[in-house]
């Protein structure tokens, strides 16, 4: 299956995943947003939760929201890894209005590549660029 019937949109192409769209129809993680996802999944890979509020243009995370995030990653039980390419065949991200898209990113881990484990973000519209605000890592 392609990328676009996966997605559900067969005109999707490399230049309609650059940037946001903003329909409500499930569509590949933009790649202007790829960087900071990814920079994200980093820090939760070395275990560096005060380094996600460092990256630019994302929100701090919570001391709950962190132990809760802690607590998802230890009982799966499996060593998270730096994100694979690959991971953007299968991540995700749909508009749901109100100056925001919700976008799953599928993490990786040392044993099993890519898990059952998701990154959800997300991502607000604002005058100044996009923000980004991680709301949970979980199994869906």
């Amino acid at each position: 299956m392609s990328s676009s019937d996966r997605h559900g949109d067969p005109r999707l192409t490399t230049e309609y995943s650059r940037f946001p769209v903003k329909d409500e129809i499930q569509r590949p993680v933009p790649g202007v947003w790829r960087p900071v996802l990814h920079s994200i999944a980093g820090a939760l890979a070395r275990n560096d939760f005060p380094l996600i509020g460092e990256i630019d243009s994302v929100e701090p995370i919570s001391d709950d929201l962190e132990a809760h995030i802690r607590g998802n990653i230890e009982s799966y039980g499996a060593t998270l890894v730096e994100l694979s390419d690959q991971t953007w065949e299968s991540s995700c991200t749909m508009w749901r209005g109100d100056k925001r898209w919700d976008v799953l990113v599928d993490l990786w881990t040392a044993e099993e590549g890519r898990s059952d484990l998701c990154l959800q973000v997300d991502v607000h519209e604002t005058d100044l660029g996009f923000r980004f605000e991680v709301y949970m890592v979980y199994v869906p």
